[in-house]
């Protein structure tokens, strides 16, 4: 009974707004018409006629100065739109209308869900939202000291964003620390090292806590900070290594004698599980590849539970190095699931594989008249696959975007995340032969499937609308971000172009030619109300003149 009382309150309201749509316009009508009914009365002529008469008397003085003053308002109207919607990615007037005064208008969408649906729906978006603009630790983040830093010495530029250094901060945190770490003073002294923002001032730090103990987290900074080499970041990552071993198996033993023995045992396996994968990192930067796989393998058997690190996407990596491409098809198999989350990584290496396979013998021509080959069809919609997750990265693998160094973290179906892929898998890519003819013919398909991203998506959730903001504060200032969807320009932002330069052009022509502007507006003026002449003169021919006065009579 109470949903078909909702259901009839539901549907006389649209009722009504129908009807008000008409009555406004029936209202206008009459309105129009009484004025046209009292024009007598009212001296409507004669106030037109004065009206006239005053603007044939000003000057072409008076039409420059206004042209000029309307050219020059609207000239800052543009300024204003463009810099905000540069900054913001939208129109301030468009904003503005759709926000405040549609609502005032009685915009009212017809098709809108009920009360319930609507806030389950609104619940739903903000859960894909927060979990799509996710940052995540870029598993194949290079050395500061040996990498990030030789660059800095070499350009003058920083490669990494405040914003990306104070998130390792956090994660430094998180992962090297714990609520015992007091009970202990080299620990103690890392700790507080972890949330210095100076560099100089964390490596002083970790050199006083080695004075005190083999600390396996002081070794970790230095690695990381101070060692300018991959082999001198090896050498300290084995020292760190050595030490990490027996914290580990001290507090294995202690684990479960309370929760603070927990929480520091758990604090040394992401140690140790950290020490493994950069020496893993290490031997595959010196062209150790088989030791550095078999070193992953090793630790994604000894730690199967600890995915934060993404430790498969290192081991992706490595066997494309080797062309171990039967290997990289197991591990894909494992990985590239439904229920586990994506990456460009993943992606784009499924798709790589499938293109190896025809990519040889693929011609385009050759294509359009015959038409595709199963395998061809499946290297082609593994393409389109991974171009709908992240659209960023062909531009990268095809050379059309210079490359900078990957951020230390990445959003996924990001610009971040596509340098990221791009940086380290671009050489595999070149390996296979005809594999980046093959992306460069149909990767661009991918967006006819897809016209709308940001509404619906076609093989994953619909692209977030995030992921700008956040690769602008990911990505140094140098880069120029990559963008998807682009962004058209308001209509506003149009139409104050083309009234500015239209004020501007008709200022500069009635200054320069007074008198012919004169004419030419007086002809445009008569043409304009010509229709409006010949409808009111047919009205006076239909009615009467004298209706006002029969009307007061009555």
């Amino acid at each position: 009974m109470a949903e078909a009382g909702t259901g009839f309150l539901e549907q006389l309201k649209s009722c009504i707004v129908w009807s008000w749509t008409y009555l406004c316009t029936l209202w206008f009508f009459i309105m129009l018409f009484l004025v046209y009914i009292l024009r007598v009365p009212l001296k409507i002529n004669d106030n037109l006629t004065t009206v006239s008469m005053f603007l044939n008397t000003l000057t072409p003085k008076f039409y420059v100065a206004l042209t000029g003053t309307s050219s020059l308002i609207s000239g800052l109207i543009l300024i204003f739109e463009w810099w905000y919607f540069r900054k913001y990615g939208t129109s301030f007037i468009e904003q503005v209308s759709v926000s405040h005064l549609r609502p005032l208008l009685g915009g009212v969408d017809n098709s809108a869900p009920s009360a319930a649906s609507a806030a389950a729906g609104d619940a739903d978006s903000n859960r894909q939202s927060v979990s799509e603009c996710k940052v995540w630790r870029n598993p194949l983040n290079l050395f500061r000291g040996a990498e990030y830093n030789r660059y800095t010495w070499v350009t003058g530029r920083e490669p990494l964003t405040y914003y990306d250094m104070n998130l390792s901060a956090q994660d430094h945190q998180t992962f090297f620390t714990c609520d015992t770490d007091h009970l202990r003073p080299a620990d103690a002294i890392m700790q507080k090292a972890w949330r210095e923002r100076n560099p100089q001032a964390r490596i002083s730090a970790a050199h006083e806590a080695l004075e005190l103990n083999e600390c396996a987290t002081a070794y970790i900074l230095l690695a990381e900070e101070e060692a300018t080499t991959i082999v001198e970041a090896e050498k300290l990552f084995k020292q760190a290594l050595k030490a990490g071993e027996g914290c580990y198996r001290r507090s294995q033993q202690l684990q479960h004698h309370g929760a603070q023995y927990e929480a520091q045992h758990r604090r040394d396996t992401n140690v140790l599980v950290y020490i493994k994968r950069r020496l893993a990192m290490c031997a595959r930067k010196l062209g150790r590849t088989r030791e550095a796989v078999k070193m992953m393998r090793d630790l994604m058997k000894e730690f199967p539970l600890l995915s934060m690190f993404n430790i498969h996407e290192n081991l992706l990596e490595a066997l494309l190095e080797l062309q171990a491409y039967a290997d990289v098809q197991a591990v894909l198999a494992k990985y590239d699931d439904i229920s586990l989350p994506k990456s460009a990584t993943i992606c784009y290496t499924a798709a790589l594989l499938k293109a190896r396979a025809v990519s040889d013998k693929f011609s385009p021509e050759a294509a359009s008249r015959r038409g595709l080959s199963t395998a061809e069809m499946n290297a082609v919609e593994a393409i389109h696959r991974a171009v709908e997750f992240n659209p960023h990265v062909p531009k990268y693998l095809l050379e059309m975007k210079s490359l900078i160094l990957p951020p230390e973290h990445i959003l996924k179906r990001g610009d971040s995340e596509a340098i990221a892929y791009a940086f380290f898998h671009l050489q595999h890519w070149k390996r296979v032969e005809g594999a980046l003819n093959l992306l460069h013919c149909t990767w661009e398909g991918t967006f006819r499937m897809i016209p709308y991203p940001l509404e619906k998506g076609h093989l994953f959730y619909p692209y977030p609308i995030c992921t700008e903001t956040a690769d602008r504060e990911l990505l140094p200032s140098f880069h120029e971000v990559s963008v998807y969807p682009k962004k058209e320009l308001p209509f506003f932002i149009l139409f104050t172009a083309g009234l500015c330069s239209f004020t501007a052009m008709l200022a500069l022509l009635t200054h320069q030619f007074p008198e012919l502007m004169g004419v030419f507006a007086k002809a445009f003026l008569s043409t304009l109300f010509a229709p409006l002449n010949f409808v009111m003169e047919k009205v006076e021919s239909i009615l009467p003149s004298s209706l006002w006065h029969q009307l007061t009579r009555i």
